[in-house]
């Protein structure tokens, strides 16, 4: 695979009694694929060999980062956007909108991506990229068989459960689809196919609506938090009953609630048209970090109080300046990870992947 050498950009350290801080860990606010450059990012993941793995959205490719020595690796993509490669090597593979990724408990890659309709899976030892699920065209079929057979409408998220099963966020079909990689079979985990409001309290079951299923991501206890885009809203899945908990957004769009509930807060600022609201989840210390895209912001959730506020952003588009993150303008941020107390973000219109320190 083809090396690269990220900048040497290092995230502003702090001690106890400092202030919170907000860096540039990679790129240049220029889009670009070179030693220091990104163009779009979205998604990112640790691997289980602790490097950073994002999808690089505009040049339609699969990264990673090493975060000790700063080397930059392709993973996957040709640069051209496109369905092709399956059965050879990922790094010559075609690829469209790669949106989240998640390794199986193996150690192999899977890949959401949106304008393929599919879920991609790269064999870590061999580089060799396949199909897991999808046909390349949109629609909905294919529950209860071969997931390579089915159709998925413009998946956006795919996360691992504690059983080791995928959920795969399938919002054009207002559904989360579960795929076993073990027998490669798929079927409806959520989501009755109706843009229609959750009933709170209701089961995480294909007989319960969901509008617009976006991202996921999961706590250590196995509760789970689920985005809805157009539903504008985030729920926590309980992870004993299984049941659906509204705990943010009042599904109107905005950049409101600071300091209040998080039932009351407004998602999606100025939305520039089309679906608007949260886009992006991360879980860290009983807190959710909720990436607010088209408020140009980085929200937060205690866990405890269900109190929100702001942490990273100012509700206006820009980039930077940095280093104090309520003064630095972001740019349709849309990924975010928390990983050894640091809070990564993808500033996706900035080309950045910005650090934050508390």
């Amino acid at each position: 695979m083809k090396a690269l050498f990220a900048s040497a950009v290092v995230i502003l350290t702090c001690g106890a009694a400092a202030a919170a801080s907000v860096s540039t860990f990679v790129g240049t606010g220029v889009a670009g694929f070179t030693d220091t450059q990104v163009a779009n990012p979205y998604g990112m993941i640790i691997g289980p060999d602790g490097a950073m793995y994002f999808c690089d959205l505009d040049t339609s490719r699969i990264r990673r980062l090493d975060l000790k020595t700063r080397k930059m690796t392709l993973i996957a993509g040709n640069g051209k956007k496109g369905y092709a490669g399956d059965g050879g090597q990922a790094t010559e593979a075609s690829l469209s909108a790669p949106h989240e990724l998640v390794f199986d408990k193996k150690g192999d890659l899977y890949i959401a991506e949106r304008d393929n309709h599919v879920i991609r899976k790269i064999d870590m030892k061999t580089g060799v990229i396949s199909t897991a699920a999808g046909t390349g065209m949109p629609g909905f079929s294919g529950d209860g068989g071969p997931a390579a057979r089915a159709q998925l409408r413009q998946p956006h998220s795919i996360i691992r459960d504690r059983d080791g099963t995928f959920l795969i966020c399938d919002i054009g079909n207002h559904r989360i689809r579960r795929l076993h990689p073990d027998t490669g079979i798929i079927e409806t985990w959520a989501g009755t196919g109706e843009r229609t409001p959750t009933p709170e309290g209701a089961p995480a079951s294909p007989a319960t609506p969901l509008n617009g299923p976006r991202t996921m991501v999961i706590a250590p206890n196995g509760d789970m938090f689920l985005a809805l885009r157009e539903g504008n809203a985030i729920y926590r899945i309980d992870g004993r009953t299984r049941t659906l908990h509204k705990i943010a957004g009042n599904g109107q769009n905005g950049f409101t609630g600071d300091g209040g509930n998080a039932l009351e807060a407004k998602f999606g600022g100025a939305a520039r048209g089309g679906p608007s609201g949260p886009k992006g989840l991360a879980y860290g210390n009983n807190t959710l970090y909720v990436v607010d895209t088209d408020s140009h912001a980085i929200r937060k959730i205690d866990l405890k109080t269900n109190l929100i506020t702001t942490l990273l952003g100012t509700g206006e588009a820009g980039d930077g300046p940095e280093a104090d993150p309520l003064k630095c303008k972001l740019s349709r941020p849309h990924g975010a990870l928390f990983y050894k107390g640091v809070l990564y973000v993808t500033d996706s219109e900035a080309h950045r992947i910005r650090g934050y320190r508390p």
